[in-house]
């Protein structure tokens, strides 16, 4: 239906993440072993097996933050033993996730994901590090793993077991690893003043930091974890709730931008945040209240954008005097497979054209710069049309063009690094499955590379420093 007549700014995802691992080097008879300090043994044999049994290594050994690499080994196999990894995960709800690899290990029983490729028929194959975290899958359908607690970590169990059979064979080795949200020393502070329903986190030391709002999409609620893990980067982040949410509305229907005005104006007036302005940080739904709050409101300096809108969608948008409509849908355009699973790419009109231009949210006003993260197999929405659209308009009227970093293979759900692609879940407006889109190798290659790209992005532009962080493609 729309032509991108625009050429955006495509970039491969960076593995630059491995290279600053000390894992050992290729994996085969002749490679050196590599007997690195950061290997730490975090494990111990399973139950009922000698001491001499296969183990475990993790480096971290026994915790490690969610967006940060764990470095996975076992020792003690045969030489060229054949044997089946696999990763068990359990989010809040009991609900479980799991991963499966086959190896074979090297000459002298030591087998390194770091330097030995996975084999075909487990769920992924070739050389992925962290394969093992990025492939979990979830055992209910159309589910999507989720952080509720961010004061918890999530539990993950590895075993190892022998041979590549279709059921798992004799149990050789376990152990269980901490994946946490919350860096020591973050402070997690709710916030109920005035009508805000938010969370402040705020790095270790006295301040002030560089400050964002971050605010998620249709699911409604306070979802914290995008939040925290920012903060550990050394932002305050405020996760901001806007309905679905103690006292908030209950509904979607519309928002009045006085709210997020009030939210803007805390972090603005805070004392460990350092101004003169904040950065805005939305995916999806909360990508278009961003660009909308950029455009009305004083105080922005940087706004970044995660498979955002620059159309208002979904409700009906108030600020003062002024009111935006949604932008039209035609339900006829979804297209639902044999499987119950509906594709909604095509169901929003085209915010150039008719009425809906009404739609369209006057980021020509904004004062600030634009990052515009795009997940080109994006099935929610057109994102990488929004973002060259945006740039039109910003450029029209002067201003500084954005960035706009595109991901071939990567989704809607572009998550900090490691979540596991979600390719389908629940759809609160539409009451059906979705696809979100995205192949989870290149998708999981986009959420390293993405969360650098933003953190990048807010150093430049809150502090004026690199952050020293962001990967050049």
């Amino acid at each position: 239906m729309w032509q991108v007549s625009a050429r955006c700014l495509c970039r491969a995802s960076s593995r630059a993440w491995q290279k600053r691992l000390p894992w050992p080097g290729p994996c085969g008879p002749a490679a050196p072993r590599s007997r690195s300090p950061a290997w730490s043994s975090g494990t111990a044999p399973a139950q009922g097996l000698s001491s001499m049994a296969p183990s475990i290594r993790l480096s971290p050994a026994t915790r490690s933050l969610f967006d940060e690499p764990l470095a996975i080994a076992v020792q003690g196999l045969g030489p060229r033993q054949q044997v089946t990894l696999r990763t068990s995960l359990r989010d809040e709800t009991g609900e479980l996730f799991q991963a499966s690899a086959r190896y074979q290990a090297g000459d002298d029983g030591e087998l390194d994901l770091a330097r030995c490729p996975a084999l075909p028929g487990g769920s992924f194959s070739g050389l992925e590090p962290m394969g093992l975290l990025w492939a979990l899958q979830p055992q209910k359908p159309f589910w999507r793993l989720v952080k509720r607690d961010v004061q918890s970590p999530f539990l993950l169990q590895l075993e190892v077991f022998e041979g590549h059979g279709q059921r798992p064979g004799r149990l050789l080795a376990q152990a269980q690893h901490e994946r946490a949200f919350l860096r020591d020393g973050v402070r997690r502070v709710p916030v109920r003043e005035g009508r805000i329903r938010a969370t402040l986190f705020l790095p270790p030391g006295s301040g002030p930091f560089p400050g964002i709002i971050d605010l998620y999409g249709t699911g409604g609620g306070l979802p914290e974890y995008r939040a925290c893990l920012l903060a550990n980067h050394g932002f305050a982040v405020l996760a901001l709730a806007f309905y679905s949410y103690e006292d908030l509305p209950k509904g979607m229907k519309e928002f009045h931008l006085e709210y997020f005005e009030e939210a803007v104006n805390y972090m603005l007036q805070h004392t460990q945040v350092k101004g003169p302005g904040i950065g805005l940080l939305g995916h999806s739904k909360g990508g278009d209240l961003c660009v909308s709050m950029a455009s009305f409101l004083k105080g922005i300096t940087a706004t970044a954008l995660i498979n955002g809108s620059v159309a208002n969608v979904g409700a009906v948008l108030h600020y003062k005097d002024i009111t935006i409509p949604p932008l039209g849908v035609n339900l006829k355009r979804i297209k639902v497979s044999k499987s119950g699973i509906a594709d909604i790419i095509d169901a929003l009109n085209n915010p150039l054209e008719g009425p809906d231009q009404q739609s369209f949210i006057p980021l020509e006003k904004a004062e600030c710069c634009f990052l515009f993260i795009v997940g080109q197999d994006d099935h929610n929405w057109k994102s990488e049309f929004f973002a060259v659209e945006g740039s039109k308009r910003l450029q029209a009227h002067g201003k500084e063009k954005p960035e706009i970093v595109c991901y071939p293979g990567a989704g809607h759900y572009i998550e900090p690094p490691f979540f596991p692609m979600c390719a389908a879940s629940m759809h609160l407006l539409f009451g059906k499955p979705v696809m979100w889109g995205g192949e989870p190798k290149a998708h999981c290659e986009a959420q390293i590379d993405a969360w650098q790209q933003i953190q990048a992005f807010f150093h430049k532009h809150l502090t004026g420093k690199p952050s020293g962080t962001s990967s050049k493609l």
